[in-house]
């Protein structure tokens, strides 16, 4: 597979319908030359399997270790990621509002099709950055995940999916890209 002609250290992965324009996913990728969203074929109706297969691919694009930063369903991603014979190339994840698989898929039925929650160890450092009142993951959950995934946990507070809705556009970037 050929590798990308630009160097990349960062990638971004969006959760359920991506991240929209304004979402401080893509103000961190615009910002920062080196960092990249893996777009996925399907953003609404998730696979798995898919969206693992395309992240492998890009990694191997790479051709270097690379940082995840993952919002949502794509810290699940990045989590089931660290079964990949390529997790060995992850420096690190920053895995900000991580959904519970239940919640989501209770939020929204018949739509997401991403096997079993991670609960393993990851083989990479990780900072989970949570929320006490995200409707996709509940606090004691956010608390069980990050000891699962022997992640540290950072707390912010009552801020809601750590999205647009929620507030965390371009103005609210330095308060997430501040923590890493």
């Amino acid at each position: 597979m050929p590798s990308l002609d630009i160097p990349v250290d960062t990638l971004i992965l969006p959760g359920l319908n991506g991240s929209p324009d304004a979402h401080w996913q893509r103000h961190w990728a615009r910002d920062n030359l080196e960092s990249r969203v893996v777009e996925q074929h399907d953003w609404s109706c998730p696979e798995q399997g898919d969206w693992l297969v395309r992240l492998e691919r890009v990694v191997e694009m790479v051709g270097n270790d690379v940082w995840l930063v993952g919002h949502s369903l794509g810290c699940l991603l990045a989590a089931h990621f660290a079964e990949s014979r390529l997790a060995g190339r992850i420096r690190g994840a920053l895995l900000v509002a991580p959904c519970d698989l239940e919640t989501t898929e209770a939020l929204h039925p018949c739509i997401i099709r991403f096997g079993a929650m991670p609960a393993r160890p990851l083989p990479f450092p990780s900072l989970v950055v949570g929320s006490l009142n995200d409707p996709y993951m509940p606090a004691e959950r956010l608390r069980q995940t990050a000891r699962a995934w022997g992640s540290d946990l950072v707390d912010i507070g009552h801020a809601g999916h750590i999205n647009v809705a929620s507030g965390f556009g371009r103005g609210r970037l330095a308060t997430i890209s501040s923590i890493s």
